[in-house]
């Protein structure tokens, strides 16, 4: 998949299963700031298993820095498609991002909110076009911005954190187990799973189909939870 579908992917499942499963997988009902705020993270998220290509849609999201990390974690990784496609990334990320909001505390949570916030524009093209300086430098001037403006809504520990840093991780997996090329979600060994819905990349069935009508939930579940009781999202 085409990494704007990822992350389009990543904001559906987060808006659609946030006023549900928190409750019961956290012991706690999300405000709908909090689902807004984690639609948004899990969208950057979902490009995560993707740092494993250099060459990839989100390898210049900051510039040189970026090409150098996608560089370090192909080579740790296997190349691309390998140990960062698998459900062990999953929950590697999802931990991962636990224990820095746990232990490191509002430092770790607004760097992370930086972080994802610039993939997911890299992701969905939300900066000036090309491909040269200017684009990773308004990429980052627009998600300095964005945590800037979160951080009067975040806490310092937002337990949703690490839910949505899974959550976009695993939705990316899902989304290449739709295409020829699958995932090796039981990373390490080899065999990949896949279910082909998408032939090729960028293809009218992604992006005149599934992108379109997950773009259309993700936005009718961000209403629902804004609109819906209060005791049912507070």
């Amino acid at each position: 998949m085409m990494g704007h579908s990822h992350a389009v992917s990543g904001a559906m499942l987060y808006a659609v299963s946030a006023p549900f499963l928190p409750p019961l997988l956290l012991g706690t009902h999300l405000r709908p700031a909090d689902i807004l705020m984690g639609t948004l993270l899990c969208a950057g998220a979902a490009l995560l298993p993707d740092l494993d290509h250099h060459d990839g849609t989100i390898a210049n999201f900051l510039g040189p820095v970026s090409k150098m990390l996608c560089r370090f974690v192909a080579w740790a990784s296997g190349g691309h498609r390998h140990a960062t496609h698998s459900l062990l990334f999953v929950a590697l990320m999802g931990g991962g991002t636990w224990a820095g909001v746990t232990y490191l505390g509002r430092g770790f949570t607004l760097g992370m909110t930086f972080f994802l916030l610039a993939m997911g524009l890299k992701a969905l093209n939300a900066h000036v076009p090309g491909h040269g300086h200017h684009t990773w430098i308004t990429v980052m001037g627009l998600a300095a911005l964005g945590t800037v403006v979160l951080d009067q809504f975040l806490t310092d520990a937002p337990g949703w954190l690490p839910y949505a840093v899974a959550l976009g991780t695993l939705a990316h997996l899902m989304g290449d187990c739709l295409t020829k090329m699958g995932a090796p979600l039981l990373w390490p060994h080899k065999n990949r799973y896949e279910i082909v819905l998408i032939k090729r990349t960028g293809n009218k069935v992604e992006t005149n189909v599934l992108v379109p009508i997950m773009s259309f939930v993700t936005f009718a579940m961000l209403g629902f939870s804004f609109l819906a009781p209060a005791g049912l999202v507070n």
